[in-house]
């Protein structure tokens, strides 16, 4: 480890430490909070948030997972890159998950990691990782850019590039490497203006050709997901739809894109998708895809839109170059950002008579006839759901990390539009455990709106210690509700799939939620039957300066929001006997 001088008063008013004009450049870029681990990496960053700490604060988490998602969080509600600063080796690790959701949520962040001094490196130094090797770069890494800095006249530089590199084309990670000794060096290098990013459009001949393959077909659906929107390009294509009577779905946890409310919305393209709308994707004739990558989970397992050709006639609108015809040859792509291309499908005029109205209204049905459920004693998980979302203001934010659990949510939670509320939906496409909670304790922190996390328990579990950065931070307006089956129930849910009644490894043994809870300064209750719910959740609502944590019991056997372990597990010895 280098010594560190202790900053000193600069004579000339202008030069310095590199690790205060880091946190100067991220004022320049209108940076507020940003999360993190403190380490002795970059205690000269530290020392530059303790003297910028009326115009930037520093959100000291529990775990660089937990602090990554967090920033990964703020990356989504605000557009911009969301900020996480981690030291060295076991920080970095750590706070890979949170980089990889980035990457594959198409989310604007940016890690800074500390490093060993430049006269240590590749000497396998205490702690020292080559973060190139690490983070490389690609379709398939975890970061956009990963970046050293080793010239402090050149920090400026750097972060400069970093905002823009995160936020242009397919929003994402980036990764900046702060050598130890570089940021204690003194510099006379001035912070750079706010990144304005350079988007492309849709061509003229391109919307032509969309319009007339569009205007042409029988039975049309959009499927609107991927990063990079805004109030108004939501509101754009909400606009497009109508115009066109078009049934829209929104792609996997990408549901506050479009207002479910809307007679235009089919529901969501993803895991656990309603069968009549998984039929009525492969039915259509033609798909236009505004914004997806269509990865795996969209597309359940590339068989909704075959891959590498669809049946369906495909038109691909997405912000990154390099994503189109990477999976899906299709008649038209379009590369454009979501700011640009939704404004300008506005402009395209609707035939005289849209073909489809029969297809748009039955699909919208079908989306309303799912919200119906069959009821489940004594803990009613589809009614838990409604139950928060009438009760919550509108503009709610819900979040979520993975699980069966999150199965209820999507399906019976209505979402309203980004145009309207701003983001509402906080949950990984990366399938990444844990997420919910440092996203909703982000969210509290971040915005004047209720929070409500939805996390089952292995779920909670991985980031659970987020409780104390929610306490001792002041977030308000923030409820947690853990359900907890005593098991990781996709894993068993995929167990009795694949091999019936042979259980192991999925099992949990789960200390007293709402017990841990209250030793973390939270309001909590435990919530064991339906009709008990409502009135737990109107105590929580009555104390928004302190958040609540509510501890619900759930059967094991209550796998999903259309099946059950035993009925699982029945089918798939009958499967198997049938087989032998």
């Amino acid at each position: 480890m280098t010594n560190i001088p202790a900053p000193q008063p600069s004579s000339d008013g202008v030069s310095r430490l590199a690790g205060h004009v880091l946190v100067e450049a991220l004022i320049a870029q209108g940076v507020d909070t940003v999360f993190g681990v403190p380490g002795e990496s970059y205690l000269a960053v530290l020392d530059g948030f303790h003297e910028h700490a009326d115009k930037i604060r520093f959100i000291a988490c529990r775990q660089e997972g937990g602090a990554a998602f967090m920033a990964e969080a703020q990356g989504k509600l605000s557009g911009r890159p969301g900020i996480c600063f981690v030291t060295r080796g076991p920080g970095a690790t750590n706070a890979s998950i949170g980089l990889h959701t980035a990457f594959q949520d198409s989310t604007p962040m940016i890690l800074f990691i500390g490093q060993v001094a430049s006269d240590q490196r590749d000497r396998e130094a205490f702690q020292e990782v080559d973060y190139r090797q690490m983070f490389g770069p690609g379709t398939l890494g975890m970061a956009k850019w990963v970046g050293e800095v080793q010239d402090a006249d050149r920090l400026p530089e750097y972060v400069a590039r970093a905002f823009h590199t995160a936020l242009q084309g397919r929003p994402g990670p980036v990764v900046l490497v702060l050598p130890e000794d570089m940021l204690t060096r003194a510099t006379r290098a001035p912070a750079l203006p706010q990144v304005r990013v350079a988007e492309a459009a849709p061509s003229p001949a391109a919307l032509a050709e969309l319009r007339e393959r569009l205007a042409a077909a029988k039975r049309p659906f959009v499927i609107a997901g991927g990063g990079g929107w805004t109030a108004e390009s939501t509101a754009a294509l909400q606009q497009f739809a109508e115009a066109w009577h078009l049934p829209v779905g929104c792609a996997f946890r990408f549901q506050d894109l479009f207002d479910n409310r809307h007679p235009l919305y089919a529901g969501d393209v993803g895991i656990g998708i309603n069968p009549k709308l998984a039929q009525r994707v492969k039915d259509a004739d033609l798909i236009l895809a505004i914004g997806p990558r269509l990865g795996e989970m969209t597309t359940g397992g590339y068989t909704l839109l075959q891959a590498p050709r669809p049946h369906q006639d495909l038109i691909h609108i997405h912000a990154g170059a390099e994503e189109l015809g990477r999976v899906y040859s299709a008649e038209l792509m379009i590369n454009a950002s979501m700011r640009c291309a939704a404004p300008a499908l506005v402009t395209l005029a609707p035939p005289a008579v849209c073909a489809w109205q029969d297809w748009t209204r039955d699909a919208h049905a079908d989306y309303e006839a799912n919200l119906v459920a069959q009821a489940v004693a004594p803990l009613d998980m589809a009614e838990v759901v409604k139950c928060l979302s009438s009760a919550l203001p509108a503009g709610s934010i819900f979040t979520n990390g993975a699980g069966n659990y999150s199965g209820w949510l999507h399906r019976f939670h209505r979402y309203t539009g980004l145009h309207q509320q701003g983001r509402t939906q906080l949950a990984p496409t990366s399938g990444a455990m844990g997420y919910g909670l440092p996203a909703a304790v982000a969210a509290a922190l971040l915005q004047q709106r209720w929070t409500v996390n939805i996390a089952g328990d292995g779920d909670f579990l991985m980031n659970g210690q987020e409780l104390a950065t929610a306490t001792g931070y002041g977030a308000q307006r923030l409820i947690c509700v853990v359900v907890d089956n005593g098991t990781y129930g996709t894993i068993r849910m995929h167990q009795e799939r694949e091999y019936p009644g042979r259980v192991s490894g999925s099992d949990l043994f789960n200390p007293d939620f709402a017990a841990l809870a209250l030793a973390y300064g939270w309001r909590s209750a435990r919530v064991t039957r339906t009709e008990d719910f409502a009135a737990a959740l109107e105590q929580a609502l009555a104390h928004p300066e302190q958040p609540t944590l509510l501890h619900l019991k759930l059967d094991a056997d209550v796998s999903t929001s259309r099946s059950t372990l035993s009925a699982i597990r029945a089918a798939a010895e009958q499967r198997l006997a049938g087989g032998a």
